[in-house]
């Protein structure tokens, strides 16, 4: 190869290093700042890895396969209509009057014409279903993300999200429950089903399974605060 070629082929190596020392670089400092505690994080993502691949996930494998897809919809349609009660008060604690419309007809529709959610009539009549949960209504109210963290047994989330979820929780049925053996029942089943409809997506993951997993968390719910608006760089 001519001196020349050499030259201008060292520069272009030279440009393309460079892009991906800025690059890793700057995903490097904004990992650290949006987990700083990845040390501790890492143990409890390991421990609950561990916990998910001996039971839950099997549990979730035994579930999908003796469970008929039609039932394993409708039990996941029951799910999402309780679950709309929690998005339905936090559309109104963020204003969204026309969305906490929405979500009142669908429970509405649902929960009489749907068979207690089992069929999700509200969809196929063009109300589709919103995602709102108290991390994000705080987030509405200015609260920032504040670290990411990974909570024992429940996984992925940040300060704002783990704030989040105490008062989503007294949002649904299972507290006012008096009935233990249906309380327990329905919470099991709830987790079982959650873990079942993502094993397609488990698939996915690549590389560093917590690094993929921790970004695609904070991506998803960047995104559910943008109300699934896509931001434009340009």
């Amino acid at each position: 190869m001519h001196t020349f070629g050499m030259k201008k082929l060292g520069r272009i190596a030279t440009f393309v290093s460079l892009g991906f020392m800025a690059s890793f670089c700057a995903v490097s400092a904004q990992a650290a700042e949006e987990d700083p505690w990845e040390g501790f994080n890492r143990v409890v993502f390991r421990f609950n890895d561990t916990l998910d691949r001996y039971t839950l996930k099997p549990l979730a494998k035994g579930y999908q396969k003796v469970t008929p897809a039609p039932l394993e919809d409708g039990i996941g349609n029951f799910f999402r209509n309780v679950g709309d009660v929690v998005v339905l008060s936090n559309n109104l604690l963020q204003g969204k009057v026309h969305d906490a419309g929405v979500d009142t007809s669908r429970i509405l529709f649902n929960t009489t014409f749907g068979l207690l959610g089992f069929v999700d009539v509200a969809t196929r009549m063009g109300l589709q279903r919103n995602d709102e949960d108290f991390g994000q209504t705080l987030g509405v109210w200015g609260l920032g993300n504040g670290p990411y963290v990974v909570l024992p047994l429940l996984g992925p989330s940040t300060v704002r999200d783990a704030v989040g979820r105490v008062p989503d929780t007294y949002l649904q049925p299972y507290p006012y429950m008096q009935h233990v053996p249906s309380r327990n029942t329905l919470m099991g089943v709830d987790v079982v089903d959650t873990r079942a409809s993502l094993l397609a997506a488990e698939r996915m993951v690549t590389g560093d399974r917590y690094i993929f997993i921790r970004n695609a968390y904070l991506q998803s719910r960047e995104f559910r605060m943008r109300d699934g608006q896509v931001e434009d760089d340009f």
